[in-house]
């Protein structure tokens, strides 16, 4: 059983002493701007090769191609800020996967 006193106490700061947690600044949003598309990377997964790099959807879906499955590679996006590379989960890169065969049919994309 606890004493009542320490029960009741106030619990000490919050912080911690010499621990700061980096301010979060929000992404300048500039409506004149366009979305930009997304950059992707494919690596294979067996030899660690790169099979597409700074390509966008259709070129990562086309580097996928001859892979026998979709866990057979490691695909990357680039973020909007475009200082980081992205790992896509899985669900993403199979939605990828299920693309191909499909690439060679789709009109271009605008832009």
């Amino acid at each position: 059983m606890v004493p009542l006193e320490r029960a009741l106490r106030k619990p000490g700061p919050d912080t911690v002493r010499g621990f700061a947690l980096p301010q979060l600044k929000a992404p300048p949003s500039d409506p004149a701007d366009p979305p930009r598309r997304g950059i992707f990377k494919v690596v294979d997964g067996v030899t660690r090769q790169v099979l597409a790099d700074g390509v966008d959807a259709r070129g990562a879906v086309s580097a996928l191609e001859h892979l026998r499955s979709f866990v057979d590679a490691t695909v990357y996006v680039r973020e909007v800020n475009g200082e980081r590379w992205r790992l896509l989960t899985l669900g993403e890169t199979r939605a990828l996967w299920d693309h191909r065969g499909r690439v060679a049919q789709a009109a271009p994309l605008p832009g």
